[in-house]
């Protein structure tokens, strides 16, 4: 089947982001957190595990993460930046631990997939799809089988997490009122968008890891450090966002590529489910450490899904700085250094076999 639109491209987006809205109404009916995401990645899924395609321009992605991240942004106020400053130490202890983690993970996936090494690890390790189908070309090792783990374990996270800590709370009786209830005006909106778009930019000169949503939080958590007359978006806008992103999520689970690692499937979900469920325990213990609230803790120790776990703070009203702190220090920790993880791991296996 194509894999173009058999139409016109403008016909084929409406669509999909007509079909996308249903699914989200759906989802918001029901009573799901980030139900727009949920709905739209479940049906961009559909779309192409029917071997449909899902043509969307990439920068809506873009839009869609420099939107969330200019929202996150407006909690880095002064006195929330202070108070994080005691928390630097677990924050670095929790990305390391994660790396950890990662190769437990990778030593059980080893055993149930039968697959190398390089392979194992860079499906394990929290980083992105892209950045881990990269890693694997240049170590000789299919892309494929990586890319799949990696956006299971996102989609795992975005189902998984927020509906069971938003349960769990018990508080929360509208996931999405918590969200719209948000006050704003046009120029403080329109002031928030410039400093995320700028803090965007900015980080993509410079060549930041993922600088849509890091680049977008510097650019928003600046402006409300120095209390500018910034606000939030109103709800539809942050409705448009998770659209946007979970219409990315779920074009990835492609016919293709599950065929391609068909067999890798299986030991694929227990070693995302076990990643998950190993996290969480290591958010539980270093809440019991801290003093900080489990769900919080839970969500900032969360393997990836940054955004998704950044919006299921703000709708618990609890710990967002702080979730969102601990993600952008594991992401700058293990990002960066990836490549160098992946090859200490191949110079080790390589010794070990000669």
């Amino acid at each position: 089947m194509p894999l173009t639109p058999p139409f016109g491209h403008l016909a084929h987006a409406a669509l999909i982001y007509g079909g996308a809205l249903v699914s989200g109404l759906a989802a918001h009916r029901i009573g799901f957190p980030l139900p727009w995401m949920l709905g739209a990645m479940v049906f961009a899924a559909g779309v192409r595990l029917a071997d449909r395609p899902v043509a969307i321009p990439v920068q809506t992605r873009q839009i869609g993460q420099v939107l969330v991240a200019a929202s996150v942004g407006l909690s880095f106020t002064p006195d929330a930046v202070a108070a994080m400053g005691s928390m630097l130490g677990a924050m670095l202890a929790s990305a390391a631990l994660t790396v950890g983690i990662g190769f437990a993970v990778a030593a059980a996936l080893m055993r149930l997939a039968r697959v190398d090494v390089i392979t194992a690890v860079l499906s394990s390790i929290p980083m992105g799809p892209v950045e881990s189908a990269v890693l694997a070309q240049t170590h000789g090792v299919a892309p494929g089988p990586v890319v799949f783990a990696q956006t299971l374990r996102i989609t795992a996270l975005v189902i998984v997490i927020p509906p069971t800590i938003v349960a769990l709370d018990g508080t929360v009786r509208d996931p999405v009122a918590v969200l719209a209830r948000t006050e704003w005006n046009l120029h403080g909106a329109a002031l928030l968008a410039l400093a995320g778009i700028g803090g965007a930019l900015v980080a993509r000169r410079l060549g930041i890891a993922n600088p849509f949503f890091v680049g977008a939080i510097g650019g928003a958590a600046l402006a409300a450090a120095l209390s500018l007359p910034i606000t939030a978006f109103p709800y539809p806008v942050l409705v448009l966002a998770q659209v946007f992103l979970g219409i990315w999520l779920g074009a990835v689970f492609d016919r293709d590529l599950l065929r391609r690692a068909r067999g890798f499937v299986p030991a694929a979900v227990v070693s995302s489910l076990l990643l998950t469920v190993l996290c969480a325990g290591m958010g539980l213990g270093l809440a019991g450490l801290t003093g900080q609230p489990g769900p919080v803790m839970v969500l900032a120790t969360a393997p990836g899904s940054v955004t998704e776990m950044a919006l299921t703070a703000k709708i618990l009203q609890e710990g967002l700085a702080l979730v969102t702190a601990f993600h952008l220090v594991r992401i700058f920790v293990i990002i960066p250094n990836a490549g160098r993880i992946i090859g200490l791991t191949a110079r080790l296996v390589g010794r070990r076999g000669d």
